[in-house]
């Protein structure tokens, strides 16, 4: 199946007012996630206070886009097996049957993410980076696409297993859902009531087919080589800055490309702009940084940094938007 960039942009707007059935008043945070849904590798981990319908953005994107989807609720006393599966001795055939665990879906929830013990996230890790788990010594591919949205809470650590800078560099972004203003809350009542029940009635846009080929579309997306030098700086600026003692990764120069050209897609460009680059800097970046200790308390410097590199950073101004 072949897709151009009009039918990538018309598709994502009809998934995005699909979601909007059962989320009020997020367009912007729903508009990224799905560009990072439609981004190879666009594992997205949601920051937030509890009932901000962090569950429930999840649950929608996978009935939208016609994806199987799993939730697991994250514990201490989970164990790697209770999430990839195993092998279980069947007594009527005499023999060990393998039993899949929930991460053979599309679209996991990985609930309050930073309760499981590192034994049980270099798991999920595994999954995470090589699409794969390994049972018994023997390597399983899971389904494609696959993508992993992680919820943890900011206000809770009793208890929690803090997420290794190297999981965390896995996730394409970090985003905060946010209080809903009042017009928009007065909006989830109102919804509710005439709605007369909690659960939504959601339908598929598209499907796993769909997706990819959606994907392989955004392939085609042009970035112009001051526009690749404008991430890189952006990435790099990161490493020198005064309060950072480890700057972003490579792999978070990849995720601002990534997403940038998808979200040119989204809104039915053939080419990247540097305000796209700018859009997706501060949730592609800042929770790749490692701060110096004396702001380890702060919970929004790494956002700060990030705000001051954009600032400091000078801006391609492309000629054209061609490619040459």
């Amino acid at each position: 199946m072949t897709l151009s960039i009009a039918q990538v942009a018309e598709l994502s707007n009809r998934v995005l007012k699909e979601v909007e059935r059962a989320i009020v008043g997020k367009r912007e945070v729903l508009e990224q996630i799905m560009a990072a849904i439609l981004t190879s590798g666009g594992h997205v981990l949601l920051e937030d206070y509890p009932g901000l319908a962090k569950t429930l953005i999840a649950n929608s994107f996978a009935t939208a886009l016609g994806l199987s989807f799993k939730r697991i609720q994250f514990t201490p006393d989970l164990l790697p097996g209770d999430i990839t599966g195993g092998y279980i001795y069947d007594r009527t055939q005499n023999q060990f049957s393998l039993r899949k665990g929930p991460l053979f879906a599309n679209i996991i929830l990985s609930d309050e993410i930073n309760r499981a013990s590192p034994k049980t996230q270099s798991a999920l890790l595994e999954a995470m980076q090589e699409y794969q788990v390994t049972l018994e010594g023997e390597t399983m591919p899971l389904p494609s696409p696959f993508i992993v949205i992680a919820t943890q809470n900011p206000i809770e650590y009793e208890g929690t297993f803090p997420l290794p800078e190297a999981q965390l560099d896995r996730f394409i972004m970090k985003l905060a859902i946010g209080y809903p203003d009042q017009k928009d809350e007065q909006e989830i009542l109102r919804r509710r009531r005439e709605r007369r029940q909690d659960n939504f009635s959601l339908e598929p846009v598209i499907n796993a087919e769909i997706l990819l080929a959606m994907r392989e579309a955004i392939e085609d997306v042009h970035v112009d080589a001051d526009v690749e030098q404008y991430i890189v700086d952006l990435t790099r600026a990161t490493r020198t800055h005064r309060f950072v003692a480890v700057g972003a990764s490579p792999r978070g120069a990849l995720a601002l490309l990534k997403l940038s050209r998808t979200w040119a897609a989204m809104q039915g460009r053939g080419y990247v702009l540097p305000d796209d680059v700018k859009l997706f800097a501060l949730p592609a970046l800042s929770h790749r940084l490692i701060l110096e200790p004396d702001l380890w308390t702060e919970r929004h410097a790494a956002s700060e940094v990030v705000t001051e590199v954009l600032r400091m950073t000078p801006v391609p101004v492309i000629q054209s938007f061609m490619p040459r």
